[in-house]
């Protein structure tokens, strides 16, 4: 089994997809303002966005970007005007993480793992 994909309900869905093509996704499906489809630039993983009436955001759920050079991305991403709510910081966990809030208000993490992302120190034998 692998994750393909995760749909975000929206009442700001060009807003959003603006958002998410500034951190380097791929437009790849423009039904706009109803429906669109992202690729994530590596890997398989895509992204939908839906329009709806009325979101509760609960923030439940954070969406795990990882990229090579969290400090970068981040610079780059600020150069662009999007504001982060963490700077890249270094974790207990063994990952270097920020975070910033899509146009919807749901957490976004940039971060960068290696190999402790699936296989850390404490992995379970």
């Amino acid at each position: 089994m692998n994750l393909n994909q995760a749909t975000i309900y929206s009442e700001k869905p060009v807003e959003t997809v603006e958002f998410f093509q500034k951190l380097g996704l791929t437009l790849i499906v423009d039904s706009l303002p109803r429906y669109a489809r992202l690729e994530c630039p590596d890997g398989e993983s895509t992204l939908s966005v839906h329009i709806a009436e009325k979101v509760i955001v609960t923030n439940n759920v954070v969406l795990y970007f990882e990229c090579e050079n969290v400090d970068a991305s981040v610079e780059n991403l600020k150069s662009k005007g999007l504001v982060f709510d963490e700077d890249p910081a270094d974790r207990d966990w063994l990952w270097r993480e920020a975070y910033l809030k899509d146009p919807n208000g749901n957490n976004i993490c940039l971060f960068h793992a290696g190999d402790n992302r699936k296989n850390p120190p404490w992995r379970v034998k």
